[in-house]
């Protein structure tokens, strides 16, 4: 994997910014705080390639629920009769809590909330 360096004004030790070529100008670093300019003499182009990783769940929610308590409701999706629930209070306590639920059938799990 390549790495990429920061440049630093030697001036007042600022990041150095990247200003884009214009007419017969080449690129080049400029410090946004002082006049310090440096011009950029050879291009340095980096490819990588990003794979994405498959990402596991952090929750299973099967382990989660096992301890939620369920009550006898249908479940929007798939219409099981068992849902499992919670209340949490995320908004100012003055205000009713929020109840999540997700549908106790294992081929289903959808999830939903009512605030």
């Amino acid at each position: 994997m390549a790495s990429m360096s920061l440049e630093f004004c030697p001036n007042c030790a600022n990041l150095l910014e990247i200003e884009a070529p214009s007419g017969t100008r080449k690129m080049r670093f400029f410090c946004p705080t002082c006049p310090y300019i440096c011009p950029i003499n050879s291009k340095i182009v980096y490819k990588e390639i990003l794979v994405s990783k498959e990402m596991e769940p952090i929750f299973n929610v099967a382990d989660e629920m096992k301890n939620a308590p369920k009550t006898l409701a249908s479940c929007p999706r798939c219409h099981h009769g068992e849902i499992y629930f919670k209340q949490i209070q995320i908004r100012p306590s003055d205000e009713p809590m929020t109840s999540f639920y997700t549908c106790s059938n294992e081929s289903c799990r959808h999830g939903w909330h009512v605030d």
